[in-house]
């Protein structure tokens, strides 16, 4: 079905805004030239990602519950568990792709289904595995979370808690022995034998727990590895391409909760930001990853996975 561009408009002070409707293709040339007026710390352009696809055929990719961190303040570590590293010892910039070289797991492609959250919890344990390993083990798999894990919802959405619940009791068989094919939107049924012929071997996390403050995150991925995180996605951050995201300020409702990887942090032109692996292709963003404002709560960043993460057993 061909979907037509029915932007709304607002004039506020001498600035027209464009509120796109759910029926808008995301890559309306038009529309990314009013994302870049004015704009002053990221840039927005076409994502082949969504080539074809409007609004309202995305949200099925924002299922990602965003909890925060009520309920949870049992799981959540200390300020003593980071108590080694001083506040003024934290780097400047840091990236677990250049510290860990050869140990981090590659951008992947969650494709049409809400998925999100297992793509990133996987690829957290992949990642805090090779690490405490010091080799590249095999990426371990996100379809075994989609059709297995049932404390979630598959294709529809999950929770970053419930996630490493599973890694923790359960684990995760590698890619090749379980791979992804629910790219559709469908889930296979759990697998119980390994596609390759390889034996069905779980690798489990030893423990899951949330981090609470931006410097604390610092300190734990600077110490065990790249952690987990959610936030809320408005329709802005499927347009960019580069620089340092902030949602725009009329931007008043999301479209849904995204789960993501963050593999550091940095600064640039002035502005400090999270870098994050997504799971949208490399042909998404920045070679499928993205930078967001560090330290200001950006999108819910901060607090509204909350950030998750483990040890490796």
């Amino acid at each position: 079905m061909l979907a037509f561009m029915t932007t709304t408009t607002s004039v506020v002070g001498t600035t027209t805004l464009q509120f796109p409707s759910a029926d808008q293709f995301i890559n309306d040339a038009a529309h990314i030239a009013f994302l870049n007026q004015n704009q002053s710390t990221w840039i927005a352009g076409k994502n082949p990602f969504f080539d074809g696809m409007t609004y309202e055929q995305t949200r099925h990719l924002f299922g990602t519950d965003l909890l925060g961190f009520a309920g949870l303040e049992s799981e959540i570590v200390g300020d003593e568990m980071y108590s080694h590293i001083k506040d003024s010892d934290l780097p400047a910039s840091f990236d677990s792709r250049t510290q860990w070289a050869g140990l981090i797991a590659p951008i992947r492609d969650q494709q049409q289904c809400g998925s999100c959250w297992a793509f990133s919890a996987a690829e957290v344990l992949t990642d805090r595995n090779n690490i405490k390993s010091k080799q590249a083990m095999p990426v371990l798999s996100a379809e075994d979370l989609v059709s297995c894990d049932k404390t979630n919802m598959g294709c529809n959405g999950g929770r970053l808690p419930a996630a490493w619940k599973y890694l923790q009791n359960t684990g995760l068989v590698s890619d090749t022995c379980f791979p992804y094919t629910a790219g559709s939107g469908t889930a296979p049924t759990c697998a119980t034998t390994c596609a390759d012929g390889a034996a069905f071997t779980k690798t489990k996390s030893a423990s899951s727990y949330a981090i609470s403050g931006a410097t604390n995150m610092q300190k734990e991925i600077m110490t065990n590895g790249p952690i987990q995180v959610a936030f809320k996605v408005y329709k802005s951050f499927m347009s960019y391409k580069s620089g340092v995201y902030k949602k725009k300020p009329y931007e008043l409702l999301p479209e849904g909760g995204h789960a993501v990887k963050i593999v550091g942090w940095g600064t640039e032109s002035g502005a400090d930001y999270w870098l994050v692996a997504n799971s949208w292709n490399t042909n998404w963003g920045d070679e499928g990853f993205f930078k967001i404002s560090r330290g200001d709560d950006q999108c819910g960043m901060e607090t509204m996975g909350p950030p998750y993460a483990g040890t490796v057993a």
